[in-house]
C-alpha cells in the first residue's frame, strides 16, 4: 500500500513537473508564432505521460483536425524544444486525447454515472439520438464529473459569475440568456461550464445537453458541409436544451460557422432554451466575429470572472489541504504560496501539489524555507517585475527612515543597515548589474553595492532577527 502512494507521488510530482516545462515551452512557442496561431494550435495541446523507457512524450489535442495540422507543422519544433528542456525526452507523439476523439464521449445516466458499455464515439451529429424509449434518457455530455458548483471556491472575485453560473442550472427561467463567462486562463470559468451542466442534468434528468469547444463546433461544421448532411447538423444543434460552448474566442474565421452559431443562438433562445459561452476576453474583444455574432453573445449577462484576490487564494489552497491530511502544511507556508503565486488558480494549486508530494516523497516536513527551494520555477514565472524605487520605498516605511536616507552620505547604523538591505533587495529583485543599483543609492561605487550584498547574505545567515526582516519585506514585495 505504501508503495503504491509513493508511486502516485512520483507520478503526480512528474506531471507538476512536466506541466511546468511546457508552460515554459508554450511561452517561448508565443513569441515565436505570435498570439493568434499560439491561441488556436498550441495553446489547446494537454500534456499526456512521458514513457522513460522509449523516452516518448504524448501531446494531445481535442480533434484530429488539429491533431494533424500541428503534427504537420510543428512537431519537429516541439520535440526540439522538450529535448532541449528535458534529456529524457527522445521524441514526441502528437494525437487525439484518448478520452477525446469526439465532443462528448462521456455517457451519463441520469444518475450522474457511467454505463459499464460505454465504447462508441460520438460527434455533434450522433448527441441527440440518445433515447431509450420512455423509460430513460442517456445523454453524452462531454463533463468532468470533478467540476460541480460544490467543488468551486467563492470570492470576490468571482462571487458574480458564480451566482449567474447557478441561475443558469436552476429550474426556473434565467433572467439572462445567453450568460458569457469572461475570465483569464486558469481563473474557473471551464469549471462553472460542467458545474452548470451537472446541476442541470440533477434538475432535468431527460434533458439534452451538449458541451464543446467553439473549434470542434467549426471542424464539425465543417464536415457537415462537405459530407451533405448540413441540415441534419442544424436540426440535432437545436434539439439541445443546454448548449454549453468553450473557448468562443476560436470560432474566428469560418464565416460560414459564425453564421450557423448566430442563427443556433436565436433558435435556442426563440424555443426557451438556455445558452452558455465562455472566452479569456470580452465578446467586443473578439478577433475576426461578425458583429451580428459579437451583439448576441453580449446581450445577455457577460459575467467576468477577475483574478483571485489573496483571500482566494487561501481558501483555494485550505481546500485542497484535506486531501493530504494528516500531512500538515504550515500557515506560513500557505500564506506565502498566496502571495506568491498570483497568475491563475492551475499554478496555484500545482504549486501545492509540487510542494506536498517532494515533502513526502523525501521525508521532509513542509516549511517555508522547503517551498522557496522547491518551486523556484514557478515562483520565478509569477514573480512581478519590482523597481528599486519600490524597494527603497518600502524599505524605509519599514525601517521608519525617510526615503532621502536612500541617497544621502549619512553613516549612522540606523540608516546605513537599511540601505544595505536595500540594495540587497534590489540584486535579488531586479535585473539591475552593480553600477546601475550604485546610481540609485545616491551614485555610489559598484563595489558599495557589492560589499553591502555580500554583508546582508551574511547576515541572514548568523543573525535571526536580520533574516526575519529580509524575509517579511520580500513577502510585502512580491505580494
Amino acid at each position: 500500500m505504501r508503495r503504491k502512494v509513493q508511486d502516485e507521488l512520483m507520478e503526480e510530482s512528474e506531471a507538476v513537473n512536466l506541466a511546468a516545462d511546457w508552460a515554459d515551452i508554450s511561452q517561448g512557442l508565443r513569441k515565436d508564432l505570435g498570439h493568434q496561431l499560439h491561441s488556436q494550435w498550441i495553446k489547446p495541446i494537454q500534456l499526456g505521460s512521458l514513457c522513460h523507457d522509449s523516452g516518448t512524450l504524448d501531446l494531445f489535442l481535442p480533434t484530429e483536425f488539429s491533431a494533424n495540422w500541428v503534427r504537420d507543422r510543428f512537431s519537429d519544433r516541439l520535440a526540439l524544444a522538450w529535448k532541449i528542456a528535458r534529456s529524457e525526452v527522445r521524441n514526441v507523439r502528437i494525437s487525439v486525447h484518448p478520452g477525446r476523439r469526439q465532443v462528448a464521449d462521456l455517457r451519463l445516466h441520469s444518475d450522474g454515472h457511467r454505463p459499464a458499455n460505454d465504447g462508441a464515439d460520438k460527434s455533434i451529429m450522433a448527441i441527440a439520438a440518445d433515447t431509450i424509449g420512455d423509460s430513460g434518457f442517456t445523454s453524452s455530455v462531454g463533463l468532468d464529473a470533478s467540476l460541480t458548483f460544490a467543488a468551486f471556491i467563492t470570492g470576490e472575485a468571482n462571487v458574480l459569475a458564480f451566482n449567474a453560473a447557478q441561475r443558469m442550472a436552476a429550474p426556473e427561467k434565467p433572467q439572462f440568456a445567453p450568460l458569457y463567462l469572461k475570465a483569464a486562463t486558469g481563473q474557473g470559468k471551464t469549471h462553472l461550464l460542467h458545474a452548470i451542466g451537472h446541476s442541470y442534468l440533477l434538475a432535468h434528468p431527460r434533458a439534452r445537453i451538449f458541451y464543446c469547444s467553439a473549434e470542434r463546433f467549426m471542424v464539425e461544421f465543417v464536415q457537415a458541409l462537405k459530407s451533405g448532411q448540413t441540415l441534419e447538423f442544424k436540426a440535432r444543434l437545436r434539439s439541445f436544451d443546454l448548449l454549453l460552448v468553450d473557448d468562443i474566442q476560436f470560432i474566428i474565421g469560418k464565416a460560414s460557422a459564425q453564421e450557423e452559431l448566430l442563427y443556433t443562438i436565436d433558435a435556442l433562445l426563440a424555443e426557451g432554451k438556455r445558452l452558455v459561452f465562455a472566452a479569456d476576453r470580452a465578446p467586443q474583444a473578439l478577433d475576426g466575429v461578425e458583429p451580428r455574432l459579437l451583439s448576441r453573445l453580449s446581450m445577455g449577462l457577460v459575467a467576468d470572472i477577475q483574478a483571485a484576490d489573496i483571500e482566494l487564494r487561501k481558501k483555494i489552497l485550505g481546500s485542497k489541504l484535506t486531501r493530504f491530511a494528516p500531512l500538515e502544511v504550515p500557515a506560513d507556508v500557505i500564506d506565502f504560496l498566496a502571495r506568491t503565486i498570483t497568475r491563475n488558480i492551475r499554478e496555484l494549486v500545482g504549486g501545492l501539489n509540487k510542494l506536498i508530494a517532494y515533502a513526502q516523497l523525501t521525508g521532509q516536513e513542509v516549511s517555508l524555507q522547503l517551498a522557496e527551494e522547491q518551486l523556484t520555477d514557478i515562483l520565478s514565472a509569477n514573480r512581478r517585475r519590482i523597481t528599486i524605487d519600490e524597494i527603497q520605498r518600502t524599505v524605509c516605511q519599514f525601517y521608519r527612515i525617510d526615503r532621502s536616507e536612500m541617497s544621502s552620505k549619512r553613516r549612522a547604523r540606523a540608516v546605513v543597515r537599511p540601505r544595505q538591505v536595500a540594495m540587497y533587495l534590489a540584486k535579488v529583485l531586479t535585473p539591475r548589474s552593480y553600477p546601475e543599483i550604485g546610481r540609485k543609492f545616491g551614485g555610489r561605487d559598484h563595489s558599495t553595492v557589492i560589499h553591502a550584498v555580500r554583508l546582508i547574505e551574511d547576515l541572514r545567515q548568523r543573525d535571526a532577527d536580520m533574516d526575519g526582516d529580509v524575509r517579511s519585506l520580500l513577502r510585502q514585495l512580491e505580494s
